[in-house]
């Protein structure tokens, strides 16, 4: 390596720890407490000071990157841990869980995550006249890649906006198109693609994924919903779970667990009420796929996590 190219790389990380100080230093000034918050419309930022419980939820597309600390992600079988170099890409919604594994009082977790509209990924790669093949090939929903300096010198600047309330209605919106544009010159830029939904059987997963959201409390009809995408059933198969992890009937399965607990939770449903309002038939085999989800049955699930949120709101 010549002498100029040592001295190009070694400004170039100290550019890289430079900016994550600073990503650091401005999401502890926006978050005293652990939490998370959306100060800015899409952009959602958290802080733990603690490992945590595995979390399910519903993941959007979004890009999610860690100033400190480290995260897991589980979909389905399939593990995505990422840090400080390493940032998430989120396509298309779908069932999850996810911890963080790396977090002390001292070095608390702290992430920035920015919701990616397909509208809006759509016009960044027209206006940057990207031609997608003939034919996209399928990917993976959910992958890790490696944080360039580029990329992550965007994401200061967009927090830095934080400070500068007056200049978000302007600078919000490129500095939203400059990231997404530097995710399209990364290695995954085929699910950028496929978020902005311009092909390939991917475009055919992401309407079985809203239909199946919108519908998960119905018996499920493979045979039907292959014949509407003008899919085979085992090329349907083939495709879903190439693209989100799981097979359409766990896909389902999962929606309709997470949305049962939240109906027990937040309206006070018993275990077979909620069951039967998600679509299952049976309250026992309801009972173990819970179990089997969450680790413990219905009741008991729902007693210890709303004795955790009374231990956290000092009740």
């Amino acid at each position: 390596m010549s002498t100029m190219q040592k001295g190009e790389t070694e400004r170039e990380i100290q550019r890289f720890q430079a900016n994550r100080e600073e990503l650091i230093e401005r999401i502890l000034r926006a978050l005293r407490e652990d939490g998370t918050i959306m100060p800015l419309p899409g952009l959602h930022l958290a802080r733990s000071s603690s490992l945590t419980d595995p979390l399910h939820g519903i993941t959007i597309p979004s890009v999610c990157m860690i100033a400190q600390g480290a995260k897991e992600v589980l979909l389905n079988e399939s593990r995505y841990r990422y840090d400080p170099l390493h940032y998430l890409l989120t396509t298309i919604e779908l069932p999850s869980v996810s911890r963080v594994v790396e977090a002390s009082k001292e070095h608390p977790y702290l992430s920035l995550r920015l919701e990616l509209p397909p509208p809006l990924v759509s016009s960044v790669l027209l206006e940057a006249g990207y031609t997608p093949p003939r034919k996209l090939t399928d990917a993976r929903a959910l992958e890790v890649s490696l944080l360039g300096g580029n990329l992550l010198d965007a994401a200061v600047r967009l927090i830095r906006l934080l400070d500068a309330p007056a200049e978000v209605p302007i600078l919000l919106p490129l500095i939203t198109r400059e990231i997404i544009y530097r995710l399209l010159q990364g290695e995954h830029a085929g699910r950028l693609l496929h978020l902005a939904v311009l092909g390939g059987y991917t475009s055919e997963i992401a309407r079985a994924v809203t239909r199946l959201r919108q519908d998960f409390d119905q018996p499920l009809h493979i045979e039907d919903l292959a014949r509407e995408l003008g899919m085979s059933v085992s090329g349907f198969h083939h495709h879903f779970k190439t693209v989100t992890a799981m097979s359409p009937m766990q896909f389902q399965k999962q929606l309709r667990l997470q949305q049962a607990r939240h109906l027990m939770l937040s309206e006070g449903l018993d275990a077979t009420s909620a069951a039967y309002q998600v679509g299952y038939q049976d309250a026992s085999h309801f009972n173990r796929d819970y179990k089997n989800l969450f680790g413990v049955p219905p009741m008991r699930d729902i007693q210890r996590l709303r004795d955790e949120t009374r231990a956290f709101s000092g009740y």
